[in-house]
């Protein structure tokens, strides 16, 4: 943190108000003792300067070097050593520019002592306040430092728990598309086209943290037309949307995990069709998303449907936003739901 500087408009306005407000009060006292208002006046001023220039420059050597609790030593001589200049400068000064006046001279040799316990009081005063300011802009200059960290291991983790969700897709992808290459193998090539264009649009998502809704459900629809080529007639899948969601903001694929959990867990187990839907709604600021599909509770019990997709899904809202509360998921015998809600 840089010294106390007089360069700044805040500063000459704190230090000017000082200078006026110790003139003022000095000024009432000397006239209290039958001093002239003139004298008292120009005394006062003279004496102001004196002590808030050495204030300013206790406060500024406080900026440059601060004692630990082994320097109070060092401490103490910046709070006696202007002190104690500033009132045998002040004392000399006026001496002898007023020596004339023989009333005056005993004022000033009576005073004396209350001139040393005030500048003691203005050093040791100013510099308690360089000390707590200093100390209290380091505090926060720490609690930045923890925050830009904090930030830092947060997007490592979003981006660690956003790799991980390429690879399991693509490693089926690329097992399907080689399953298909001698039976069938046009759907093999549209699979690879299809592919081709998902990771194409994943690596343009990647520099993106926040992505309309419309846009998610887009190239949600290009993984869903992946896996209708890996499963065939058996997926059927359905997306509604209301119109004022499209507008709203989801974070970066974010559902596409949360389809192939339910996939994985709606097909895996039967060979009959399966229809898995997808229902968006506006809710006051929140955006609520439903994924629904059924599940054979024998086969597919509903707490295996917390594997990778669901947790990370949880962990990167929970980084996100701060809540666990925003990804819920409820089976009841036949139909298992993921409900997702995005704040806006």
């Amino acid at each position: 943190m840089a010294a106390f500087a007089l360069n700044t408009r805040i500063n000459q306005v704190y230090v000017a108000s000082a200078w006026l407000a110790l003139t003022l009060l000095l000024t009432r006292v000397i006239i209290f003792y039958n001093i002239p208002w003139p004298l008292a006046l120009a005394d006062a001023s003279l004496t102001a300067t004196i002590n808030i220039t050495a204030c300013v420059l206790c406060m500024i050597n406080m900026g440059y070097y601060r004692p630990g609790s082994k320097g109070m030593a060092y401490l103490a001589a910046w709070v006696i050593l202007p002190a104690t200049v500033s009132a045998g400068l002040s004392h000399s000064i006026l001496s002898e520019l007023y020596n004339a006046n023989i009333a005056y001279g005993e004022f000033l040799q009576y005073s004396l002592p209350v001139r040393k316990a005030l500048g003691l009081l203005l050093a040791g005063g100013s510099v308690l306040i360089a000390l707590l300011w200093h100390a209290r802009s380091e505090q926060k200059n720490q609690a930045d430092r923890d925050a830009d960290a904090q930030k830092l291991a947060r997007e490592a983790e979003l981006n660690r728990l956003h790799m991980q969700l390429q690879p399991h897709f693509l490693f089926n992808s690329l097992n399907s598309i080689s399953a298909l290459i001698v039976s069938r193998p046009d759907e093999a090539m549209d699979m690879v086209y299809k592919l081709s264009d998902f990771l194409r649009g994943t690596l343009r998502k990647d520099e993106e943290q926040w992505v309309p809704l419309k846009d998610e459900l887009v190239h949600l629809q290009l993984y869903l037309d992946i896996e209708k080529v890996r499963f065939g007639h058996r997926l059927n899948t359905g997306i509604e949307c209301d119109g004022e969601c499209d507008a709203m903001f989801v974070p970066s694929l974010v559902l596409q995990p949360l389809l192939e959990n339910a996939i994985k867990f709606g097909l895996y187990d039967t060979t009959e069709e399966v229809v898995i839907s997808v229902k968006a709604k506006a809710i006051k600021d929140m955006l609520t998303i439903t994924i629904t599909n059924p599940y054979d509770p024998v086969t597919a019990s509903p707490r295996h449907g917390t594997g990778f997709g669901i947790s990370g899904v949880k962990r990167r809202l929970y980084l996100l936003f701060g809540r666990n509360d925003l990804l819920e998921t409820l089976g009841d015998g036949k139909v298992f739901n993921t409900r997702l809600r995005i704040p806006q």
